[in-house]
């Protein structure tokens, strides 16, 4: 096997938890090891392979762009595997604690990011029209996956819409927002930035 993944590569028995559907994912022991930037998806499907590993959320410049910089790292569990309809599919867990804006007064608010969710390998958006709706595309080129850019696709998929202090602590009362003295007060939130991604990838 290549030297990419070995260090990441953990079989069912070493993993020592429960990886079925789920959150199981939370028994999980304390990862240590980096996820691999590039993978080749194909291969670890065939050989129903597992990893997991650390994102440094500072290596992922599109969440920057929408939530500001970042420090701390992802947690990422991943197994690869062929479906009983031959589909080569990615199941996975992720969790990240971000530093999000308060709604109201923009100041950062830790925030537990967790995403549990299904990929189908494709090679073409032809394929990914034929995925079912349980499954997210994920696109495979030259037999490489960049998997940095997974995990950045579903922190941003797995953002909440708004967040807020508890109004004790924030910085921008409930009664300033209602006279307009604090932060932009609207009855019907606008868009969130995060949305167009989400249509694009199926999610609703």
């Amino acid at each position: 096997m290549d030297s990419w993944s070995l260090a990441g590569i953990v079989t069912a028995n070493q993993a020592g938890f429960d990886r079925g559907e789920g959150s199981a994912y939370h028994c999980a022991p304390m990862l240590t090891s980096r996820l691999p930037g590039r993978v080749e998806p194909y291969k670890l499907a065939a050989h129903a392979e597992h990893l997991e590993g650390l994102v440094a959320l500072g290596d992922l410049p599109r969440l920057a762009e929408e939530i500001g910089a970042q420090q701390g790292e992802a947690r990422v569990w991943l197994d690869f595997a062929i479906d009983a309809q031959g589909r080569r599919v990615i199941r996975g867990h992720l969790e990240a604690e971000l530093q999000l804006p308060c709604r109201r007064c923009l100041s950062p608010l830790a925030e537990l990011v967790e995403s549990d969710f299904l990929l189908g390998m494709v090679t073409s958006d032809a394929l990914a029209a034929d995925l079912p709706s349980t499954h997210e595309p994920v696109l495979v080129e030259n037999e490489q996956l960049n998997l940095l850019a997974v995990v950045e696709d579903e922190l941003i998929l797995s953002l909440p819409q708004v967040v807020y202090h508890d109004e004790a602590e924030c910085a921008v009362s409930r009664d300033q927002l209602t006279s307009g003295a604090g932060a932009d007060s609207s009855d019907s939130p606008s868009e969130s930035p995060f949305d167009v991604l989400k249509r694009l990838k199926g999610k609703t």
